[in-house]
Order: C-alpha cells, then structure tokens, then sequence
C-alpha cells in the first residue's frame, strides 16, 4: 500500500515522529531513479524552494507544474491530472486552493493500484509540512527539551494554525490559540485536534485574549492576516485582529526564553512588529530553512515500505 501525506491527522502523533527522525542525515539516494511532480495552484517561495532542494538531497529529479500548464478541474479533473502525473512520476506533492483535491488525487491512483505517493504542499485544511519544520525548529532552540513547554499562536486560527496545534501536542507541548471569535478554531476542530495530545498529555484550549496566551509562553506564533485568495477581506481583517499583533509589548509577558515564529511572508507592523520580526527572539529564518529538512522526512516517509 502506497504512502500519502495530505494531513497529519492521518498520521497521528507516531507517524509525525517517524517522519521528523528521518530529516537527517542531509544527503541520501533514497529518490535515486525516482522522480516528484510539484504542482502549485498558487504561488510558493519558500514551498517550492524547499521541496525542489530537498528531492536534489535524496538524489531525485524534480519538476515544477504551474497551475496553467494542468488548469486542475478546468483542463482537466483532479483525477485525471493525478493519473497522468503518475504516468511518469512516483511523487505527487500538490499546492492547492481545495484540500479536497488531494483526497480526489490520491483515491485516483490508489483505485488505479498506482505506486505514487501524494503530499499536501499547503491545502486550505491544513499545511502539514510547515508544522513539521515547525516542529524541528522548536526542538533545536530548546535542544529537544520541548515537553512541557507552551506554543501560543495569535492572530487568524487557519490552515497553518491545524498543523501547528498537531506537531505541538504530539512533542508534548501545551498550546493556546488567541483570536477574535470570527477568527478562532471551531469548537469541532479543537475536539479534534486535542486527541494528539492523549499520549503526551498535552493539552490545546483557546481565548479571545492574546495577553493571557502569551503569559509565559515558549513559543510566540503568528501568520499573515490575510492570506492567498482573502484580499477582498483585507481591510476588515486589519480592523478585526488589530491588537492581535507580535510586538515587544507581548513578547515582554512571554518566559525568558522564549522565540518567535512566523511562517511566512511577514506583513510587517500588522501581525508582527518589525522589531520582533528582526530582533533577537526571532528563529524566522531558521524556521524557513528547516522547510527543507522537513521535507527530507517527508519524502523519505512516504517512499518507506509500509510494516
């Protein structure tokens, strides 16, 4: 049986520890001969950087599909793009506007007994790779010593936001969601969410108030307000989530040693002060560089024999 990633629910906390123990060593064969399809249906920096680089570590060949050359469900159905892909590729790794696509990609060629992996590049469900650099970054600036520590994330609770909320609790690590209610996880999602943290014995709740989750925080996280497709929003998102912003103010109330993330791009002086942004808490970049090593796990996971 072939291996997907589309969300980390699918996975659970075990399957998210496997994939973090293999992002290292850097460099491997374990693509040699094999080559992934990278599909964006929306813009990448970070993403496509990061996966391209990634499958050249593992000795694969990759090639970048912009949305115009498959125009998925305009060209062509979802399905129909996933077996032709498959056709010529063993790795399927999509950006997409509808989660729902990858569900449809993948059952495509698992009903055809195809031998390809799919993996979620960023759906509007979730973004499962961001979460596992996040997570690799929070353990190296706490030299792995992340049980019991605490994850505020401020600002919009979104696709971002669920990846998030699952590498945290499944490394032991208590999370907190500030936001407006209009902005905030539904009650369903946290029930969902919360089962990651049965084994470690994390825990997730949420507030309106940013103050309280900041309170001794270890981890100050944020996201752009207004994400790809949103811009008509823009202005009532700004009036909306105002005082939902990283500033020093905020980052004051947090432990000692606590660090700031952001996945990126960064609007300064709307979700994150400029001055946090670059200041010294700030693990933004390396946050972005462990994209790359995430995705080493990741396609070595999903390319791994099943038990």
């Amino acid at each position: 049986m072939t291996r997907h990633l589309l969300d980390l629910d699918q996975v659970g906390s075990k399957g998210i520890a496997e994939i973090l123990a293999l992002c290292e060593p850097a460099r491997g064969q374990d693509l040699a001969s094999l080559s992934a399809a990278l599909v964006f249906e929306k813009p990448s920096a970070r993403t496509r950087n990061a996966t391209e680089m990634a499958v050249v570590d593992l000795g694969g060949h990759a090639i970048v599909i912009n949305d115009a050359e498959v125009g998925i469900d305009r060209r062509e159905t979802a399905e129909d793009v996933a077996r032709t892909l498959g056709c010529y590729h063993q790795i399927v790794a999509a950006r997409v506007h509808d989660h729902h696509v990858l569900e449809r990609m993948a059952g495509a060629l698992d009903a055809d007994e195809a031998d390809v992996s799919v993996i979620n590049l960023l759906s509007d469900h979730s973004h499962p790779c961001q979460g596992l650099a996040d997570a690799l970054t929070m353990r190296q600036v706490f030299d792995g010593e992340v049980a019991g520590r605490r994850v505020a994330y401020i600002g919009d609770a979104n696709n971002v936001t669920i990846s998030l909320v699952q590498v945290s609790l499944a490394l032991g690590m208590d999370v907190i969601v500030a936001a407006p209610e209009r902005y905030q996880l539904s009650g369903e999602v946290v029930a969902e969410l919360a089962t990651f943290g049965l084994l470690s014995g994390a825990t997730l709740r949420t507030t309106a108030d940013p103050r309280e989750a900041a309170e001794g925080a270890s981890v100050l996280y944020t996201d752009v307000w207004t994400s790809m497709g949103q811009e008509a929003e823009r202005e009532k998102r700004l009036q909306d989530l105002a005082g939902y912003s990283i500033d020093t103010a905020l980052c004051a109330l947090a432990s000692d040693d606590a660090v700031v993330l952001h996945c990126l791009p960064a609007h300064r002086g709307e979700e994150i002060a400029a001055e946090v942004l670059e200041g010294p808490r700030s693990k933004i970049w390396l946050q972005a560089a462990h994209r790359r090593t995430a995705m080493r796990g990741v396609f070595r996971w999903v390319r791994s024999t099943l038990p």
